[in-house]
C-alpha cells in the first residue's frame, strides 16, 4: 500500500516503507528512546532474514488521506515515560507531515520496556 493524496501538483503517492523509515529514523533520534521494539514475533523473525531493520517498531495506517502511526519503543530506565512519549509523538508527527504533506491524525506510543 501507499499513502496517497491529491493537491495542486497532482496525485501524490508515498510508499508505506518510506513513511515507516522516516518515523523510525526520527524516533531513534529522540531522547530517552533506546530502541524500537518488534511488534510481533514474526517481525523479530523477519529481522533475522532481512538486512533492513528500518521498519521495526512502526505501523502505518492510512484512512481517508489521514495517517495513523503506532510506535513500539524501548525507553531508557529512569526517564519520565510520559514526557518521552509526548515528545516522541510530536516529533514523529511533525516529521511525517513535513515529509508527506498529509495530516497525521494520531501517533500512538507504546512503551514496551524500560532498559538500563
Amino acid at each position: 500500500m501507499a499513502v496517497k493524496t491529491t493537491n495542486k501538483y497532482g496525485k501524490i503517492s508515498v510508499s508505506d516503507d518510506a513513511v515507516v523509515m522516516v518515523a523510525n529514523h526520527v524516533a531513534g533520534e529522540c531522547y530517552g528512546v533506546v530502541d524500537l521494539a518488534s511488534r510481533r514475533v514474526t517481525d523479530a523473525l523477519a529481522k533475522v532474514f532481512r538486512s533492513n531493520s528500518n521498519t521495526k517498531g512502526v505501523k502505518i495506517t492510512c484512512v481517508d488521506h489521514n495517517i495513523y502511526i503506532d510506535l513500539f519503543v524501548k525507553v531508557k530506565a529512569g526517564v519520565n515515560v510520559d514526557a518521552v512519549s509526548k515528545t516522541l509523538s510530536n516529533t514523529v508527527k511533525y516529521a511525517v507531515e513535513q515529509f508527506t504533506g498529509m495530516v497525521v491524525k494520531v501517533v500512538n506510543v507504546n512503551v514496551v520496556a524500560q532498559v538500563e
